[in-house]
Formats: C-alpha cells, sequence, structure tokens
C-alpha cells in the first residue's frame, strides 16, 4: 500500500445525546477513522477523545442513520452516529 493511500481517511459525524453531552462538553463532533473501521473502533477513538465517556463505553447505545447498530458495524464515510446513555425508567 503506498502512503498516499494509507492516509486515506473517513469522515463520521456523531452526535451526543442527554447527559453525554454534558460528559463531552458539546452536542457532537466529527470524527476521522480508518476505513473499514468499526462502531467499536470509533467508540474507542471517542473515548481517547472524550475521557468521561470511558465508564460508559459498555452501556452505551449506539446508531447509524435512524438504526440501531451493534459494536460490529462498519462504518462508512459520511455516517452519522447518534450515541445514548442507556435507557432508564421509573
Amino acid at each position: 500500500m503506498s502512503d498516499k493511500q494509507s492516509q486515506v481517511q473517513a469522515q463520521v459525524r456523531v452526535n451526543f445525546y442527554s447527559f453525554f453531552k454534558e460528559l463531552t462538553g458539546c452536542p457532537g463532533c466529527s470524527q476521522s477513522i480508518a476505513p473499514g473501521s468499526t462502531m467499536a473502533n470509533l467508540i474507542q477513538l471517542l473515548t481517547e477523545r472524550f475521557p468521561k465517556l470511558g465508564p460508559m463505553h459498555k452501556s452505551m447505545l449506539t446508531a447509524v442513520g435512524v438504526e440501531y447498530q451493534d459494536r460490529g458495524y462498519v462504518l462508512r464515510d459520511g455516517d452519522e452516529v447518534s450515541l445514548f446513555p442507556p435507557v432508564q425508567g421509573g
């Protein structure tokens, strides 16, 4: 693989909901990912970027567009990802 090919990155938009906005200090961000990255890879990058998300990584709900996706979902350039805290009832 050439240097130019290894530098190709995909971009995804990430939206934070509920108290995730407080943990990150923002409603969302753009994140560069390597081609072929999964939702699990993205979550790892985001917990490095926003350490306060770390304790929530196992329980957060993830969606792409309007569909919930699991950690094995392969992201594509331009995907819009939403991260939600676990739902609580009362």
